[in-house]
């Protein structure tokens, strides 16, 4: 049961739909105060107008964040205008079915949970939105809130806004769009004559299409579900040290994902039994099974963590793996993965290497289910488990499109194994493969002594594809992180044309790969 709780997202970002009309004009009203915040009427127009351009973002049933867009043609788009004007009202009814720009007439947070990244989740909703209908771009005017307080340093506002491009200076706002890839056009004068901050200027951005190219469209491959083109995934080559207590061992973890943020990736990935940092902490004399088994105590406390990072910073988090006991017992090695939407997954490691089975008594998992992200299904192999071909297969035949492999391993030779084996099933599976390992040492922890790791993101090895399959690759043994971005289509691409097809080629009429339920 508390696994199904688990699996529920806590954070959703979906359609507006009207019965949560009340609830935006609560919110809207915090932000602008009853009298100037939207009335029922304008959201009901809204919706009406463009009901796929209203979005909201729930959080525990209640709603935290809402943005309204609708359609208009370039010329009307792109000229000066006021908020009144563009917006009729703020109702929306200048929206053009036809129009080929995306206009961005509100974007509202609660004050209560800013930090968490709500804006972002919004605007990413906007432009999946304008790529989707494969619109020219996304304009609107944003708030200069930090003009009032400067104008005079500057003399006048566009000498505060030009140094704000420049980096001179940081505005509450206007930073934040352009760090969205948000361009600067001009100033909107009079574009809320009651934004006393702005001095009621508007700064006219626009935000350019990136799918959209000088060239005839290239035809898309058919999905099932609507996926992003391109996916940027993070992973981390942890370093290993004495900590004094979970608190320290979560500022580490914090200063990462926080750094995965920062770059805009959509996962991130820590290294396999990463959490046996945390026996460092007491020095009690104990067995290696006894101090497995203490380790799972900490259960609780990492899952609040990995998820809760990943909902304030709006990353998925592949969190690595920490034994756990189950409920008859055993101890398995078990990977969270933790997504942004406030859901955990569990996924077991099935293979325990021959020292975990008999230093640690770590028994193996039974399943290997994709999980179902913002990013497309994915899959999850926990070092040794790369080693065996079933695994992916049986993952990429659940549709998976990227497999992460949380490793550890000590020595080079170990280390090799499980590289070698990821590029051999990014090739056989035509899928991605992303390594993340510990390196350095842990004097005093059994059977953790010492680190060897080289973590990387791998690629089939076709055309569409970095050389030599490999997207990131990190100097043995340093603590880094590594970032690439991977294009889903050129997967599709790769599999449906590719100079050798691994997955449709398959001899069905030879072979199959058939995965048993084990019951408990």
């Amino acid at each position: 049961m508390a696994k199904k709780n688990e699996n529920t997202p806590k954070l959703t970002l979906r359609q507006a739909i009207p019965a949560d009309v009340p609830a935006l004009v609560d919110l809207t009203a915090r932000i602008y105060t009853a009298e100037w915040g939207h009335s029922a009427e304008m959201l009901r127009s809204q919706q009406t107008h463009f009901p796929e351009g209203q979005f909201v973002v729930e959080y525990e049933g209640n709603i935290v964040g809402y943005c309204a867009t609708f359609r208009l043609d370039e010329a009307l788009a792109l000229k000066p205008h006021t908020w009144m004007q563009i917006t009729g009202g703020g109702m929306a009814s200048r929206h053009n079915p036809d129009g080929n720009w995306l206009y961005g007439m509100e974007v509202v947070v609660h004050p209560d949970y800013r930090g968490m990244r709500i804006g972002q989740r919004l605007y990413q909703a906007r432009k999946r939105l304008c790529i989707d209908l494969k619109l020219r771009g996304i304009t609107f005017g944003g708030r200069i809130p930090g003009l009032a307080r400067n104008v005079q340093r500057y003399g006048n506002a566009e000498a505060y806004v030009q140094a704000v491009i420049e980096g001179k200076r940081r505005d509450p706002t206007l930073s934040f769009q352009l760090a969205n890839d948000f361009e600067f056009i001009g100033l909107l004068r009079a574009y809320v004559p009651m934004d006393y901050d702005s001095l009621g200027y508007g700064a006219h951005l626009i935000w350019r299409n990136p799918a959209l190219m000088n060239q005839p469209d290239i035809p898309a491959v058919k999905s099932p579900q609507n996926l992003p083109d391109l996916v940027r995934v993070a992973t981390v080559q942890y370093q290993q040290r004495r900590i004094k207590s979970f608190e320290e061992f979560a500022t580490h973890v914090e200063y990462f994902t926080d750094i995965a943020a920062d770059y805009n990736a959509d996962f991130v990935t820590f290294p396999e039994l990463i959490t046996l940092q945390l026996l460092s902490i007491e020095n009690e004399e104990l067995s290696p099974v006894e101090t497995i088994r203490k380790l799972s105590h900490y259960t609780p406390q990492v899952k609040e963590l990995f998820s809760r990072l990943a909902v304030h910073y709006n990353i998925n988090i592949v969190a690595g793996s920490h034994p756990t006991e189950q409920p008859n017992g055993d101890i398995h090695n078990v990977c969270y993965v933790c997504l942004r939407d406030g859901s955990i997954h569990e996924r077991e490691k099935l293979h325990p290497t021959p020292s975990e089975r008999v230093v640690w008594n770590i028994t193996g998992g039974d399943s290997a289910a994709t999980i179902q992200t913002d990013c497309g299904p994915i899959g999850v192999m926990i070092c040794y488990d790369s080693e065996f071909p079933e695994v992916a297969r049986h993952l990429a035949d659940q549709g998976a499109l990227i497999l992460f492999v949380p490793f550890c391993t000590d020595v080079r030779e170990g280390y090799l194994r499980v590289r070698y084996c990821s590029q051999a099933r990014a090739v056989e599976n035509q899928c991605y493969v992303v390594l993340s390992g510990n390196v350095g040492n842990l004097p005093g922890v059994n059977n953790f002594d010492i680190q060897y790791g080289q973590s990387c993101i791998l690629t089939p090895s076709d055309f569409p594809f970095a050389r030599d399959g490999i997207a990131a690759d990190s100097t043995p043994n340093i603590e880094t992180v590594l970032f690439a971005d991977l294009r889903l289509e050129s997967l599709a691409r790769a599999r449906n044309a590719g100079a050798v097809q691994n997955l449709k080629d398959r001899r069905y009429d030879l072979y199959e790969t058939r995965w048993l339920s084990k019951s408990r």
